[in-house]
């Protein structure tokens, strides 16, 4: 959204370190997700997605054994490029490319639905739900005016979001990934 934000690459597999059907049916809305720390620019990808995707850097989480705890927790599915780390974590998501866009191939492939939102749902900067900011509104000097185009401000971190250039790096990466 705008141009703010980044993405990473992912691949699946069924947390037996072989590529699986973990992800059939893996859905914005009703699954929750962790990434690990060499997944953020993915995650930026599957926030504009409308997925909850948290992001184990934004949280200071790199131990195997915190993220295991963390997931759980908070039931998400982890994401990881850590095969022994997948290995161990029932229902968690091998990725083994390192290109956003084969990482996104690799979520396909796994059943995960990948495609832009018609109206974000979720801030690419701290996955906070966004909101519409209203016609009226001010926004910061690096947002267009919102009478003029539609944008979305993130209420846990501010950040205002519109459907810029970066909104359309991001759709072009899903249609290479198809």
């Amino acid at each position: 959204m705008g141009d703010e934000g980044g993405s990473d690459d992912d691949n699946a597999g069924d947390g037996d370190g072989t590529d699986g059907d973990a992800g059939a049916g893996i859905c914005p809305g009703a699954d929750r997700l962790l990434l690990d720390v060499m997944l953020g620019k993915l995650a930026v990808y599957l926030r504009m997605c409308g997925y909850d995707a948290a992001y184990a850097g934004d949280r200071g989480v790199e131990a195997d054994d915190r993220l295991r705890e963390l997931a759980a927790a908070e039931g998400r599915r982890l994401l990881t490029r850590d095969e022994a780390l997948a290995a161990r974590t029932d229902g968690a998501v091998l990725l083994t490319e390192r290109d956003v866009v084969d990482q996104l191939a690799e979520l396909r492939e796994a059943g995960f639905e990948l495609a832009l939102e018609a109206t974000p749902a979720r801030c690419g900067r701290c996955n906070g739900a966004v909101e519409a900011v209203p016609p009226d509104a001010s926004t910061p000097d690096y947002a267009p005016p919102p009478a003029e185009t539609d944008c979305w401000r993130c209420p846990d971190c501010g950040q205002v979001f519109w459907k810029g250039s970066h909104w359309d790096r991001v759709a072009a990466a899903l249609e290479r990934s198809r």
